[in-house]
């Protein structure tokens, strides 16, 4: 059963410019191990990460936004006055209101900028690009900046060895501007897939904190405001839905799989990713990973990817390109680009 409809506007946005941001602490999984019951080699052999980045207090996940949309929009060169806007893709926000998009436009200035927040965990990045590309296919918005940024150190049960070891702090942007009409560059959104399927609710979320379930008191030592996971779970409805979603949106962009010359995944197993790659038939090298330096970095890791493969020049002028990420809600979204 399909849970996306094609998305099959006309290609008219194309990403102007990437920046991203990582904290300068660094967790690596020897340090984990004096924290919980677990190895460096148990923790690469389940996942691949090596190390995470963390948050220095007092820094909040706005300050990791704008500082990766600073180095987009000096990729793109684009000014804060350009920017008509914002979209955060956050699962960690400053505040419940107002959004992390508002901290972010005031920091840099944006006046002109509409802006707010979309959640949709760790898929976050890509949902806030469909709908930015929305906005710029109906011609109501030029410039938008897309963020995806996450401080999940705050929400990480540090005593649950079975969560704590994956996730990490980070944030990544771009910047997306309207093509001029018969420009000649093919480059753009080849197409997209969104879909969600709520029925997961209960495999990956943070269950209290909000209004169904408060913190009180009496509930405090639950520990219900951080991450809970059915990790065998949720990877089974990762690989389906991803595989799914990939083979989707190459077919709508006219595409055969061995025509994508990168696929840029959500950054959360190397298990996960091996299996997606594998079922599309495609080599090792052809899947951008940084997990093993960030872990799961959640809304931003797609994002961070992304920008750390071009400007290390893997992804090259004219190469299709796949993005893909999977979250809770169950969540999940992608998109073929060409660079």
């Amino acid at each position: 059963m399909s849970h996306s409809q094609p998305v099959t506007v006309p290609c008219v946005m194309k990403i102007a410019g990437t920046g991203s941001y990582v904290p300068e602490r660094v967790l690596t999984n020897a340090d984990l191990e004096k924290l919980v019951e677990t190895t460096d080699e148990w923790i690469m052999s389940r996942t691949g990460i090596k190390e995470r980045r963390i948050a220095a207090e007092g820094e909040a996940t706005s300050d990791l936004a704008t500082k990766a949309a600073l180095r987009a929009m000096e990729a793109a060169g684009v000014t804060a006055e350009e920017i008509d806007l914002i979209i955060v893709g956050t699962i960690s926000p400053d505040t419940f209101f107002p959004s992390t998009a508002c901290h972010v436009q005031r920091n840099l200035g944006a006046v002109k900028a509409v802006a707010f927040d979309v959640s949709a965990a760790c898929a976050g990045f890509l949902y806030a690009m469909q709908i930015a590309r929305q906005f710029i296919n109906g011609g109501t918005r030029k410039t938008a900046l897309i963020i995806g940024a996450d401080k999940l150190s705050g929400m990480v049960n540090w005593q649950d060895r079975n969560t704590c070891v994956l996730f990490g702090d980070g944030a990544g942007a771009a910047i997306l501007t309207a093509k001029e009409p018969n420009d000649g560059d093919p480059s753009g959104v080849l197409s997209s897939v969104m879909a969600s399927d709520g029925r997961l609710t209960d495999i990956l979320s943070v269950p209290g904190g909000g209004s169904a379930i408060p913190i009180t008191p009496e509930n405090a030592d639950q520990r219900l405001n951080t991450i809970h996971m059915q990790g065998r779970e949720v990877f089974k409805a990762a690989v389906k839905y991803t595989l799914e979603a990939c083979e989707q949106v190459i077919e709508r962009a006219g595409l055969k799989a061995d025509d994508i010359a990168l696929i840029i995944p959500h950054q959360a197993n190397v298990r996960i990713v091996d299996a997606i790659r594998e079922r599309l038939g495609l080599p090792p090298e052809r899947a951008f990973l940084n997990l093993q330096k960030y872990g799961n970095t959640s809304g931003a890791a797609v994002a961070i990817a992304l920008d750390e493969a071009v400007r290390s020049g893997v992804v090259k002028k004219g190469d299709n390109i796949l993005l893909v990420a999977f979250g809770a809600g169950f969540a999940w979204s992608a998109s073929v680009i060409k660079w």
